[in-house]
């Protein structure tokens, strides 16, 4: 895909820095990362929220969000230079400034105001306003703060341990992130979540189904939008969609397929998804989540 190195503002790198505590009295961070991870991979994202809510609820939140330790707390971080390579930076800065020119123009034509969402890399685990994030937990946006986290590390893992290799698989990854972040300005996630509230596990379940696939729909979108799409790139984005679908991580685990717990979509609907967004660039078509 052809994206530049472009600087952005909204870039923020916390992968020189180590450890870091959760706020003094509340749970300790292994113990909120383990639930964290229980709860999105059941739930997903708008799981996080209502996790991180509660939380904060009870601990009087997280403080303030800037590399440091939360307001009132010590904090066992310690800052370093950064660690990304030259290439991955230029892929995580590149591709958060080109969805961010992309959304940007179309919220403009809707007659709207897009709000830049930040992205921050880490290493390990980090502090969120949706809890303790931690690297088990995969890329994922946090609506409390406006955010999407990633460990690059993640990259490597799509590649060998999932074959999806390719830059486009890693701009997916991303680019699908910030469809939640669209979501949220959409008021799309406070809608679902609404919905969650009242209905089965499973009722739930089937709901944030339809989150995960406009989010691979939005990304698609994206992509269709920029007009940077090379050769192979299509194939890149529909193999790291195949590989993260519900049925595909459930049979990689050696688990039985259990469509019920579905949370993210098949394999077969996360390729539909992206292909639906890729087909004509226009967000109206993913209609996924209500």
């Amino acid at each position: 895909m052809r994206i530049g190195d472009r600087d952005s503002d909204n870039f923020i790198d916390r992968t020189g820095q180590r450890g870091g505590g959760m706020r003094g009295g509340g749970m300790s961070a292994g113990v909120f990362a383990l639930l964290a991870r229980f709860v999105f991979n059941k739930f997903g994202v708008v799981g996080l929220l209502i996790l991180a809510l509660g939380y904060c609820a009870i601990s009087g939140g997280l403080g303030g969000l800037t590399g440091g330790a939360p307001q009132g707390s010590s904090s066992s971080a310690s800052a370093g230079e950064s660690t990304l390579t030259q290439e991955e930076l230029a892929l995580l800065r590149g591709t958060l400034e080109s969805t961010d020119d992309v959304w940007g123009d179309l919220f403009r034509r809707a007659g709207a105001t897009y709000q830049e969402p930040e992205l921050v890399a880490y290493e390990g685990g980090t502090q969120t306003a949706c809890g303790y994030g931690q690297e088990v937990m995969g890329p994922f946006y946090c609506p409390g703060d406006s955010r999407i986290y990633i460990d690059p590390d993640f990259f490597t893992e799509l590649s060998r341990r999932f074959d999806a290799p390719g830059d486009f698989a890693a701009r997916y990854v991303i680019a699908h992130e910030v469809g939640h972040h669209i979501q949220n300005l959409e008021g799309t996630l406070a809608n679902v979540q609404r919905q969650q509230q009242r209905v089965s596990q499973t009722a739930g379940n089937r709901l944030q189904v339809g989150v995960e696939l406009q989010a691979d729909c939005y990304a698609g979108v994206w992509a269709a939008q920029t007009g940077a799409m090379e050769p192979g790139d299509l194939e890149e984005g529909l193999r790291a969609a195949a590989a993260i679908g519900d049925d595909a991580l459930m049979e990689q685990a050696g688990r039985a397929v259990r469509p019920e717990s579905f949370t993210h979509g098949t394999s077969a609907q996360r390729m539909e998804a992206l292909r639906r967004g890729l087909a004509n660039g226009n967000p109206a078509d993913c209609d996924y989540a209500g």
